[in-house]
């Protein structure tokens, strides 16, 4: 929040808080509290943030500075207005003297008068050394309000990508610019515009996910993910000192995961920064979207200061996002945004050719989450095959849970989806969760379904033909179970497959030799052309 603090030759100096500025989404309407705790920084939707200094003494009246942020196209612009607190026009004749950084990177010192007391920065990517041009001219700021302002071109690297913005803004005069201010007025502003970062993960079960990184304070570097353990860190730079925890009233990072990336969609995350945890309610999880959850971090003033009392050596932020793993449920919200679905199963690791027990909650999002009674469709499917279908009304119990159970077929790995239809007879109540038959637990593990070795030694002792075996083939390369490039496919002058790869598949059903050369064979045949894909 912003703070009056007194420097030791009395000028007044405004710090603001480094204000957040919320993505247009659905999760702005459901954060109304959260909006409300920052109302004196006026955070708005739409991808718009202002804040709004405290007004301070100059001569007879009462003055404040306002920032503002939006977004031109690609551009970011940023304007500055010195305010009649109590007429709420702006103030003629105003020279600031601003410097400005993104980050830890100086972009300017300099004096800008403003005759309408309002002042514009648009700030332009290229790949030039930091460029200043001064424009003269009415920009959308300006037209909103129904004035002329100064608009001021920053060109230089990646100066439209958002991050931390700064400006130390003093105020040199005001209403005269043959008057200069005894005492300048001093205010010291940041600015967050949110910067977002895609990640490509091939992961063993879910294949090709992507992860967006959308930070509201600095540039994120040093991206990892944890195949096995599931974590997700990253670096970012932050100034460890009092001083700057103070101007800092939130850090509010993002993470934009695909619904598909079934391991993900657990119902609670840790956040680590500098080996320190954070509380459990810094995190939000936002459902409501389509295609993706958006998992939220707002790291308050507090936190950031446990972290420096307890690591003061530490140079900027070294981030760790934790699933949690040990709580089965995953999540997702129903299109209509009415409904929360929490999923669990049983055993753990499903496999091909067993039982399976799925157990689920349905809950009212604007009942709290409670559990309700409602109507419901449930199928199970792989690749819009259906393995199970089950219409019933759920139990409003939070002791008793609805329990499906059914036989996962042989023929049956990979991911299958766990499908929730018309619910409370709504069309739009419906979602889809992606979890794992026969799970690859080790990023270099191949695993290849039971029924497969059985179709090859079948195949090996001529009871069942090429073409059925051809399949099981087809299957492991629609999983990815076999990866291989068509560009490495070339011709062969028999389609006729060798007798040793039929000697391959007896020993390996038999155990005597091991998948990956096994693989390798099969390889082999698409390599050749004989098996086409």
């Amino acid at each position: 929040m912003s703070q009056l603090m007194e420097n030791k030759s009395g000028r007044k100096i405004l710090q603001s808080g480094h204000n957040k500025i919320l993505k247009n989404s659905l999760f702005a309407i459901l954060v109304i509290s959260f909006t409300i705790l920052y109302s004196t920084e006026n955070v708005y939707g739409h991808g718009v943030g202002s804040e709004t200094f405290p007004p301070v003494e100059l001569g007879d009246k009462l003055v404040t500075l306002e920032v503002s942020s939006s977004q031109n196209n690609t551009d970011q612009q940023i304007s500055i207005s010195l305010i009649d607190f109590d007429s709420k026009i702006t103030l003629r004749d105003v020279t600031f003297l601003i410097k400005s950084e993104r980050g830890n990177q100086f972009l300017f010192e300099q004096e800008f008068k403003a005759d309408n007391g309002f002042i514009v920065f648009n700030f332009i990517s290229d790949n030039s050394d930091i460029e200043i041009q001064d424009i003269q001219e009415s920009s959308m700021f300006g037209s909103i309000l129904g004035i002329d302002s100064r608009l001021v071109n920053v060109s230089g690297p990646k100066l439209a990508d958002g991050g931390l913005y700064k400006f130390d803004v003093s105020v040199l005069t005001a209403n005269d610019y043959s008057k200069k201010i005894d005492e300048p007025l001093i205010f010291n502003a940041g600015i967050s515009i949110a910067q977002t970062t895609k990640y490509n993960i091939i992961d063993p079960n879910f294949g090709d996910q992507y992860i967006d990184v959308i930070t509201f304070y600095d540039e994120i570097s040093n991206f990892q993910y944890d195949l096995n353990s599931k974590e997700i860190s990253f670096f970012m730079p932050f100034e460890w000192s009092e001083s700057n925890i103070n101007q800092t009233s939130v850090v509010h990072e993002e993470l934009s995961i695909p619904n598909t990336f079934g391991d993900l969609l657990v119902s609670e995350f840790t956040m680590y920064i500098n080996g320190i945890q954070l509380s459990n309610d810094i995190v939000t999880i936002d459902d409501f979207f389509s295609e993706q959850r958006v998992v939220h971090f707002i790291i308050y003033q507090k936190e950031l200061l446990n972290i420096f009392e307890n690591n003061t050596n530490s140079e900027g932020m070294n981030f760790v996002i934790k699933p949690d793993l040990n709580y089965s449920h995953l999540t997702s919200v129903t299109e209509n945004g009415q409904f929360r679905i929490l999923v669990s199963w049983e055993p753990d690791n499903l496999k091909s050719n067993s039982n399976a027990k799925i157990i689920f909650d349905i809950t009212d999002i604007f009942l709290k989450n409670k559990p309700v009674a409602t109507n419901y469709d449930f199928s199970i499917t792989q690749n819009d095959k259906i393995l199970f279908e089950y219409s019933g009304i759920s139990s409003d119990s939070k002791d008793k849970h609805n329990i499906v159970e059914f036989m996962i077929p042989q023929d049956i790995s990979g991911i299958i989806h766990l499908n929730f239809n018309n619910l409370d007879n709504n069309k739009l109540g419906k979602t889809t969760i992606p979890i794992v038959v026969d799970r690859i637990t080790n990023q270099n593990e191949i695993s290849i379904p039971e029924w497969i070795r059985n179709n090859a030694l079948w195949w090996s002792l001529e009871q069942i033909d090429d073409d059925t075996f051809i399949q099981g083939i087809e299957y492991l390369i629609k999983n990815q179970i076999i990866v291989i490039s068509s560009t490495t496919q070339e011709s062969f002058d028999t389609q006729e497959i060798p007798s040793w790869i039929r000697n391959n598949a007896a020993w390996w059903a038999n155990g005597q030799i091991d998948d990956d050369t096994f693989i390798q064979g099969l390889k082999f045949l698409i390599q050749k052309g004989i098996i086409q894909v």
